[in-house]
């Protein structure tokens, strides 16, 4: 790998040259074969499985195949010294994405951020799902938006009412982002979930979760809950930063603390 950092000029051209460095490659970035240990939530033993695919280290929070496939575990040991028959082994097949540099203002139940590269989509959905194959989707739409301040000319049936103003309550919608006019939203219940949206001029418009409710669901309404919550207090006490970028993306506190700072050995953290 290389990195840009400039451009040099011969004496007799002007023809721009990319001056180009190779990028320092630290004992972290290095991929290891290995096996390793791991620990998950419920489950009273390490479980060990073989690693070729990632440079990890103790501490990061890895999903793996087999019968635990989905269920999110923390590296507690590593080794290098083996030899194994790879049909007795399950593999890591996915490593949560923690490393998180930015700015972060308070939000209530939840951080927000305005810089489009501090916390993306792609990749706070480590910090929930494991890797899926590439699936082909199909979608529609008849075209018709509500607002999102009366939630006039949406029907929800009663159910999904209660059920997604708990999930609400509860800080279920654990993550939200809101880039243009697109939105996507994780919301947690007995798994994870991924809400979408299209959100113009106070009106919403493409609204599809992933479970297989036909109609708007109850992880739709706890959507819509939190972005509108965290729109007003965005407007309250942030307009000017929402104003420079047209983006935002929240986050549940103790869900940033754990993944963002909780495997943190170095680093610092800036209040104000």
């Amino acid at each position: 790998m290389s990195t840009k950092i400039g451009f040099n000029f011969d004496d007799k051209s002007t023809e721009k040259r990319e001056v180009i460095i190779p990028e320092v490659i630290t004992d972290d970035m290095i991929i290891r074969k290995s096996l390793v240990e791991i620990k998950f939530p419920d489950v009273y033993k390490p479980y060990t499985y073989y690693n070729d695919s990632f440079a990890l280290k103790i501490g990061d929070r890895v999903f793996v195949d087999g019968k635990l496939e989905g269920v999110m575990g923390v590296v507690v040991n590593i080794t290098y010294n083996f030899k194994i028959k790879l049909s007795d082994y399950k593999r890591v097949i996915g490593k949560s994405d923690t490393n998180v540099q930015g700015e972060f203002h308070f939000a209530g139940s939840h951080f927000v951020t305005f810089d489009s590269n501090a916390l993306t989509y792609e990749k706070t959905l480590t910090w929930f799902k494991a890797p899926e194959e590439d699936e082909e989707y199909e979608s529609g739409t008849d075209g018709s938006s509500f607002s999102l301040e009366t939630l006039d000319g949406l029907e929800f049936d009663e159910y999904d009412l209660e059920n997604g103003k708990e999930i609400y309550m509860e800080n279920g919608v654990e993550y939200l982002e809101l880039n243009g006019t697109k939105g996507r939203a994780i919301v947690v219940t007995s798994k994870p979930y991924i809400v979408e949206f299209t959100y113009k001029n106070g009106e919403i418009s493409e609204l599809y979760c992933e479970c297989y409710h036909v109609t708007p669901c109850k992880h739709c309404f706890a959507t819509l809950l939190q972005l509108r919550e965290t729109l007003k207090n965005i407007e309250k006490n942030y307009s000017a930063e929402f104003e420079k970028t047209n983006y935002f993306a929240t986050i549940l506190k103790g869900k940033f603390f754990t993944f963002a700072v909780g495997s943190k050995t170095t680093g610092s953290i800036k209040l104000k």
